[in-house]
C-alpha cells in the first residue's frame, strides 16, 4: 500500500527530514505557504485518509474545552464523566485521549462524530496553515503519521535541493 510506503520512507529520512525543516523554520522562505498549500492540494488528490486514518489509530488530538464540551453533548454524557470516560491531562497540561485507537473511529475509518470532531482533527494535518515555518517541529512529527505530509515534505525538499 502507498500509505506504508510513505510512512516508512519518512522514518527511513527522519534526520534528513528533520534538518530540512528546522532550515525552513529559520530561513522563513517568503512563499512557503504557497509551497506547502499547493503540495497539500496534490497530496490530498491522491491519498483517501479514509483508506488510511493511521492518524486516528495512532495519535490523539489536543481536547480543547469547547471540543470537550461539544462532543459530551454529541454523545450525551456530562462534561466529568465524559472526561473520566476518554481523556488525561498529558505532560504539557493537554487533554488528550486515554488511548489509541480513538473511540470514535469506526470499523469503516470513519469519526462518528465527524460533525463534532475536535478543532485539532478539522485543521489536521495543519499543511494548509499560514505561517508554516511556525509549526516545522509538528510537520516533523506528522511526516511519521500522515503519509500526505511525508510526501509533501519529501516534495519540498526535492525541490528545494534541485
Amino acid at each position: 500500500m502507498i500509505y506504508e510506503e510513505a510512512l516508512k520512507q519518512a522514518r527511513d529520512q527522519q534526520k534528513a527530514n528533520k534538518a530540512f525543516l528546522k532550515t525552513l523554520k529559520r530561513l522563513k522562505p517568503k512563499n512557503l505557504d504557497n509551497q506547502f498549500h499547493t503540495l497539500h492540494e496534490e497530496a490530498f488528490e491522491e491519498i483517501d485518509c479514509l483508506e488510511c486514518a493511521n492518524c486516528c489509530k495512532t495519535t490523539s488530538p489536543i481536547f480543547q474545552m469547547a471540543d470537550i464540551e461539544r462532543l459530551a453533548r454529541t454523545v450525551k454524557m456530562k462534561v466529568p464523566v465524559f472526561i473520566d470516560t476518554y481523556l488525561y491531562l498529558d505532560e504539557e497540561k493537554d487533554y488528550v485521549l486515554k488511548s489509541s485507537p480513538c473511540p470514535f473511529l469506526g470499523a469503516d475509518n470513519k469519526c462518528i462524530v465527524y460533525e463534532n470532531r475536535p478543532k485539532a482533527c478539522r485543521e489536521y494535518p495543519h499543511t494548509d496553515r499560514k505561517r508554516m515555518y511556525q509549526i516545522t517541529d509538528l510537520t516533523f512529527k506528522n511526516t511519521l503519521v500522515c503519509p500526505a505530509v511525508s510526501q509533501i515534505v519529501r516534495k519540498l525538499s526535492e525541490s528545494y535541493n534541485q
